[in-house]
């Protein structure tokens, strides 16, 4: 029987996983011709587990993001956020690193922070709570470059823990599709390509993040933009749809059982509202 696997996440790290997760993956890995991690980070830690690995990070449908380049009309509840506006979208989970964000809220009570997404497996009561801290829910997938339009800088304030060890986020060539400066925490797979390549600032202390974003709110997007665009111009999901088919395809050209028939197997998602 030819399978294959596709590893998004290392689910087992994630709060409140279920014992058996990683005897499952073990048991996948068995069974697997072919297995697809969704990052580079990911990949490096399974490749010597099986032996057809292959990393596929996040592609980013770049037209629909790049919507956000022009002027759109405001959401209702975004509209009378003040500027500067700083924005995250993503689930609101332990993989967000609360305190940074309630460090920056303080450090610089003239911007407002703005996030969307539904709050996942944390009390909502351990959010931080300011007057320019805007939690407003989970959007759909089609509203985002409405939202993304009028932000000034693109966040990740990622917290550096077990579930953050091997995450791909999508959001991060969404936030640069849409032309938005972003700055991340130190999540590996975004310091490379993202962070070595100078298009997403790193930063982890509150201080050094305050210091990244104003660097963003400045950005030569004259010089910058170009640069980003480039990069993105190979990282279409019809490309990664193509290069996973090759790989699928080589896969299933040995010789079959009569009775064996092709089986595909995934581990669930673990990203946000539509991307992490």
């Amino acid at each position: 029987m030819n399978q294959s696997t596709n590893l998004l996440d290392e689910l087992s790290a994630f709060r409140g996983a279920p014992p058996a997760l990683l005897q499952r993956e073990v048991e996948l890995l068995q069974r697997a011709d072919v297995v697809f991690t969704g990052g580079q980070s990911l990949y490096e830690a399974k490749r010597d587990r099986h032996p057809n690995v292959h990393a596929f990070p996040s592609s980013v449908d770049v037209a629909h993001f790049a919507t956000a380049r022009r002027p759109l009309p405001e959401p209702a509840d975004q509209a009378s956020i003040p500027h500067p506006r700083l924005g995250f979208f993503g689930v609101v989970d332990e993989r967000m690193d609360l305190e940074l964000l309630a460090a920056v809220a303080d450090a610089r009570p003239d911007w407002q922070l703005v996030i969307l997404g539904p709050v996942v497996k944390i009390d909502p009561a351990t959010l931080p709570r300011r007057p320019n801290l805007h939690f407003l829910g989970g959007k759909l997938y089609t509203e985002l470059p409405t939202y993304l339009a009028s932000w000034d800088v693109a966040l990740m304030p990622f917290a550096r823990n077990e579930s953050t060890r091997f995450i791909s986020p999508t959001k991060t060539p969404e936030y640069l599709a849409a032309g938005k400066p972003v700055v991340s925490t130190s999540i590996r797979d975004v310091v490379r390509p993202y962070g070595d390549l100078g298009l997403v600032r790193i930063a982890d202390a509150p201080q050094d993040f305050v210091r990244a974003c104003e660097a963003a709110m400045t950005e030569d997007r004259s010089t910058w933009l170009p640069r980003v665009d480039a990069h993105l111009a190979s990282m279409s999901w019809d490309s990664t749809w193509a290069g996973m088919k090759a790989l699928l395809d080589a896969a299933t050209r040995r010789p079959l059982d009569e009775d064996e028939k092709s089986t595909a197997i995934s581990v669930p998602v673990s990203e946000d509202l539509a991307t992490v």
